[in-house]
């Protein structure tokens, strides 16, 4: 028998990730599912853009899910790529940032998912979502965690960075907690999408909280999980600015130039911790390369 690689070293031939990339798990479904992932968005985001009507069949889906496909196509399929290709190729980054990517698409197709009519979109969107879970956890449980911590420990600015994902979580999951409160109470409609936009936000941002407590407690498990977290918060932002843009075009209204500085404003929260944890991490590959 030959030597033992330790687990921080081990490497799966067939991909062609370096020696010193932390894996404890195989990637090979985790490639596949985010390859049929992005296949998926590309097909859906371009029917809700060339069949409009069809896939949206009221003035309110129209209004609110055409804009976001564009925002689909123009900034959450490139980031998934971008951060497969990074990953594929053994950087550390890349390989923090692939769940955080999919954690994002995950977000853009939960929402429709709770106030879409039961026709061929919702399927598909039901089988992006499905995709996205599991994709996304078997990432995160392919990775050394122990071994991240070691790279990143006292590089990532742990304080900081998890008190403010944890603050923010619990911030939007009260926020969204009282807007449904409130629309039950005036009776609104279920399936709107501002209730299903509020839905989605009840259940991913308790993973800002989860994810920002364990990276302030210093867990491996933090580690892992930061960068990606910040970065889907900070690509949330960024796709509601570019959807702001966008939706005066759709709907007729004036452009609300102040809602996007506000909203510029708030992302800034997320867009500071995720450069200087991602500075971070760079060092941290840097001192093991």
């Amino acid at each position: 028998m030959g030597p033992r690689i330790p687990a921080a070293a081990r490497v799966c031939w067939n991909r062609g990730i370096p020696m010193n990339a932390p894996l404890r798990g195989n990637l090979t479904l985790a490639y596949a599912g985010s390859v049929a992932l992005a296949a998926g968005m590309a097909i859906a985001s371009g029917a809700g853009l060339m069949f409009r009507d069809a896939v949206y069949p009221s003035r309110d889906l129209l209004q609110t899910f055409w804009p976001n496909d564009v925002v689909n196509l123009a900034v959450g399929l490139p980031v998934l790529l971008a951060s497969l290709w990074l990953a594929h190729r053994g950087v550390l980054a890349g390989l923090l940032l692939w769940p955080g990517a999919l954690l994002y698409v995950l977000y853009n197709d939960l929402v429709p998912l709770f106030c879409m009519p039961l026709n061929m979109a919702f399927l598909v969107e039901l089988v992006l979502v499905a995709l996205s879970i599991y994709t996304s956890a078997a990432v995160v449980v392919s990775i050394d965690g122990a071994a991240v911590r070691e790279r990143l420990r006292g590089r990532v600015h742990e304080k900081a960075c998890g008190a403010i994902m944890a603050v923010m979580g619990a911030l939007f999951v009260l926020r969204a907690a009282g807007m449904l409160i409130a629309a039950s109470l005036k009776g609104a409609p279920v399936g709107t999408p501002e209730v299903a936009l509020n839905v989605t936000d009840f259940l991913i941002t308790p993973l800002w909280i989860i994810g920002g407590t364990l990276l302030w407690r210093r867990r491996a498990l933090g580690y892992v999980a930061g960068l990606g977290l910040l970065f889907q918060c900070s690509m949330l932002f960024i796709g509601l600015i570019l959807y702001m843009i966008l939706q005066p075009f759709i709907t007729g209204r004036p452009a609300a130039a102040v809602d996007v500085l506000v909203v510029l404003a708030m992302g800034l929260l997320f867009f500071v911790p995720f450069g200087l944890f991602l500075r971070g991490v760079n060092r941290g590959a840097k001192s093991t390369s």
